[in-house]
């Protein structure tokens, strides 16, 4: 069931990161705010200092794909996620990113796997 719209303009994005509630681990640190909708939106941003262009498109897809196989048990739609990796992301395994994306929905308490 696929409810989330990619975020791309740089005001929804600002307005993520001054509205929104923030949590971190190693790889990646991740904003959530309510939007008010029926959806979910995400943003990914991976800086240069990440690597270089093949090195942030892969860190890219990896944060996508891990949230579209974590989508499901997100508990309620209606939020702005932007996912920001950090530097240690550039030598990250799919795992990595993975288990890093649950532990951070976990700790925002919006992930029920249960369901």
């Amino acid at each position: 069931m696929k409810y989330t719209v990619s975020l791309k303009k740089t005001p929804e994005f600002r307005n993520v990161y001054r509205r929104g509630k923030s949590v971190a681990n190693r790889f990646l640190v991740l904003y959530k705010y309510k939007n008010g909708k029926d959806i979910n939106r995400l943003g990914i941003s991976v800086s240069k200092k990440v690597g270089n262009s093949v090195v942030r498109s892969r860190v890219t897809r990896l944060i996508r794909e891990s949230y579209r196989l974590k989508e499901e048990f997100i508990d309620q739609p209606g939020w702005d996620f932007v996912i920001i990796a950090r530097s240690n992301a550039n030598n990250a395994t799919y795992n990595d990113i993975t288990d890093s994306l649950e532990q951070l929905l976990k700790q925002q308490k919006i992930f029920n796997k249960n369901s």
